[in-house]
């Protein structure tokens, strides 16, 4: 370091602080807030104008008043203990539709459809779908077993890491080795006779992960538990006022609690202590650009919001022979005039309210699968659609009442290989996404997508490179990287305080509060807990 180059910034209030948070996202807001609550000294870096990561809100179309969801669009795995600790002034709703699956089948267009809560209207599209209630007898008793697993899981993930062995002698043997111990595709071909159903089971697995069902790394069952564990039932809500607002409340609570947030703060380095300089605190630095200049701030605690795969350019560890995070999604954020109608004579509303799946068959999801691994943009496109606007009408601003509505789409089997591969694929990619909605509806999305004040269609489509250039994610991966288990291995040595809590480094007082942490991933605020509770158990 040449500190000749460097000042202190004027614009922190202190030259040396507690904890140092590299990135502003939900997770760095939520460590931030618990730490200042203790009373030590907080300072967040935000490279970007604003906090929040890839939970905001935007006025994506110009001259359109309303405000979507941009990147991240669902609130699961937040724990309502994190909600409670920080006073956040916060409403989760529940969408009244789980699920809706359109299909054709002998020339007759139909629908499964998932109700919330489950009922006679959830069994009897089971029964359309496939001839007797066995499939929905089946879905039923497997959620069931899946429920069990998250009641057992979900109030560690605010505790210390429990090993492996605790948590599976808690859980019957037949779950267990279904999630945790085989691919997650052997057990849905297992329990499950219909395509259509095995599909929409086994997307929950696929969400930004770009894996087989039958993978032997079983990171697509890592990411099936995480989307089925939080808060013991799994249930995806919707932020009223969009996921800025889960944003909005974090930053609120940190700062009312003391924390100082610095945005348009780039950080280029993390000057780490040496090994063995103690868990106590480490004497780090970290050097930062902003509009007035370099600057460097003292920690005795470092907080990494950022992937692991960028930390470790921060604190300059070799990265030769590290593989690079690669995203796998496109999310494509729509606004209509009204709701199109679809062809199985659904009530759109109702088609619309939760999830709705596209060439989301098993087979599908396998086929498309194998054409990304060749290079190809899948030819059917499977994704999934959500209108959270019927949820929470409030992000329409002007427009609500007036028939208008948002969209999402988030389309599986498109990591960030094929786009960097051949830039035109993007194009490609979204008509191809269109296309597979189109295919279900009676009025195609061009005949019902709102303009803006220039007259362009209200649709902006984000690859996972776009993410990666927005919010400097490698690879657009939303996850920072794969998923780990949410739990330590028999034989882990967990006697120091980031061990036990899954957020140590290789680094003495840098530790992971992100979606790398080993509990991160989605917006959870997990990683930000659990970083803020090793550094408070160090102290």
């Amino acid at each position: 370091m040449d500190e000749s180059t460097e000042t202190r910034s004027p614009r922190l209030g202190r030259r040396e602080y507690d904890v140092v948070v590299v990135g502003g996202g939900h997770n760095g807001l939520v460590a931030a807030a618990y730490l200042a609550r203790r009373g030590l000294s907080v300072a967040v870096l935000e490279r970007l104008g604003r906090t929040g990561g890839a939970a905001v809100s935007a006025e994506a179309f110009p001259g359109v008043p309303v405000r979507l969801s941009r990147y991240s669009y669902l609130v699961s795995l937040l724990p309502e203990q994190v909600v409670s600790d920080l006073g956040l002034d916060l409403r989760l709703v529940s969408r009244s539709t789980a699920s809706y699956s359109p299909y054709r089948r002998d020339g007759v267009d139909g629908g499964l459809l998932v109700e919330r809560p489950e009922g006679p209207a959830t069994r009897q599209s089971f029964a359309a779908l496939t001839g007797s209630d066995d499939a929905y007898e089946a879905w039923t008793a497997f959620y069931g077993e899946v429920e069990e697993l998250a009641r057992v899981v979900a109030p560690t993930l605010t505790q210390p890491l429990p090993r492996v062995d605790d948590l599976a002698a808690r859980v019957p043997a037949t779950i267990w080795r279904d999630v945790v111990e085989r691919p997650l595709g052997e057990a849905v071909e297992r329990r499950f006779a219909d395509d259509l159903v095995r599909g929409v089971v086994a997307t929950d697995g696929l969400i930004g992960t770009f894996a087989s069902l039958h993978s032997p790394s079983l990171v697509q069952n890592r990411c099936f538990l995480y989307h089925l564990v939080g808060n013991g039932t799994g249930e995806w809500r919707v932020p009223v006022g969009g996921m800025g607002a889960v944003t909005d409340a974090l930053l609120s609570s940190a700062v009312g609690a003391g924390a100082e947030v610095l945005t348009h703060a780039d950080v280029r380095r993390v000057h780490a202590a040496s090994a063995g300089a103690g868990a106590g605190g480490s004497g780090a630095e970290v050097t930062f650009v902003d509009a007035e200049g370099t600057h460097t701030v003292g920690a005795r605690f470092v907080l990494s919001g950022v992937a692991p795969w960028t930390l470790a350019g921060l604190v300059g560890d070799p990265l030769d022979g590290v593989v690079k995070p690669q995203g796998s999604q496109l999310k494509i954020n729509l606004l209509l005039d009204r709701l199109p109608r679809l062809r199985s004579g659904v009530d759109p509303a109702v088609a619309f309210a939760g999830t709705l799946h596209l060439a989301e068959g098993a087979a599908e999801l396998e086929v498309a699968h194998a054409d990304a691994v060749a290079g190809r943009v899948p030819t059917r496109m499977p994704g999934e659609v959500y209108c959270h606007s019927l949820t929470d009408p409030s992000i329409l601003g002007p427009l609500a009442g007036t028939g208008a509505h948002t969209l999402t789409y988030f389309g599986l089997h498109t990591p960030a290989g094929l786009f960097a591969g051949d830039p035109g694929f993007a194009k490609v990619a979204v008509e191809r996404a269109i296309a597979s909605l189109d295919e279900v509806l009676l009025d195609p999305i061009a005949s019902v997508v709102a303009r803006d004040a220039d007259g362009k269609p209200c649709i902006e489509a984000k690859t996972p490179l776009d993410v990666e250039a927005d919010l400097q994610m490698p690879g657009g991966h939303i996850f920072h990287g794969d998923l780990e288990w949410p739990w330590a291995p028999a034989r882990a040595a967990l006697d120091a305080p980031a061990a036990a809590w899954g957020v140590e480094t290789a680094h003495d007082g840098v530790l992971l509060c992100g979606s790398g942490a080993r509990r991160g991933g989605a917006v959870s605020g997990l990683g930000g807990h659990n970083a803020a509770q090793a550094v408070l158990a160090s102290i």
